[in-house]
């Protein structure tokens, strides 16, 4: 089986696509086989695994991120349904500090985002029940728990649906703005 990468416009953010193997009784894929990441250079310990689920399609999750050092490398998938995943660079220094890029993740293109540490993340689905699975290289930390506005004007980013179409939590209504978010990374620098 290949592992095949793809670099996004965002430094260090990755598509990851490993082989599907299909035939009349569905599929196979190896999501993720650790020797195979180091040998294409995603060299991460992650350390748990989390899965959600949306009932409805219009749920949005996000922008989240957990401040350093308790920040996240996360590598997500729908396995169930699709979602348009948006990841922002928040890595002060960075040159793609501030701006955005969207994705789409389904259980039909098999598609899988590296999200760095240093980026705030989220995603609103596109279908009915939706299922995340996603890996990540640190333990939830409510005191360092943060988030953005997923309408802040200044990072302008292109939901596919209406904002009075949108399913938040209470927690994600009442993010502040990027300008406004506490942020403590820093390009090229661990965090």
């Amino acid at each position: 089986m290949s592992l095949k990468v793809i670099d996004t416009k965002l430094p260090d953010a990755k598509i990851v696509e490993t082989d599907v193997f299909g035939d009349h009784r569905g599929f196979f894929t190896e999501t993720y086989t650790k020797n195979k990441f180091e040998d294409a250079g995603i060299n991460i310990e992650f350390t748990q695994d989390n899965q959600s689920l949306s009932v409805e399609p219009g749920v949005l999750r996000g922008l989240h991120y957990q401040l350093a050092p308790y920040c996240q490398t996360k590598l997500l998938r729908a396995v169930t349904g699709a979602i348009y995943d948006v990841i922002v660079d928040i890595r002060k220094g960075s040159p793609a500090y501030g701006q955005w890029q969207g994705f789409i993740l389904s259980e039909y293109n098999h598609r899988q985002l590296l999200v760095p540490k240093g980026f705030a993340h989220g995603f609103v689905t596109l279908t009915p029940n939706v299922n995340v699975a996603y890996k990540v290289d640190g333990y939830y930390a409510p005191d360092a728990d943060r988030g953005i506005a997923f309408d802040d004007p200044d990072l302008n980013i292109d939901w596919p649906m209406p904002k009075e179409h949108l399913i938040l939590s209470e927690k994600d209504q009442h993010h502040p703005s990027f300008k406004d978010a506490e942020m403590n990374f820093t390009y090229g620098e661990e965090n």
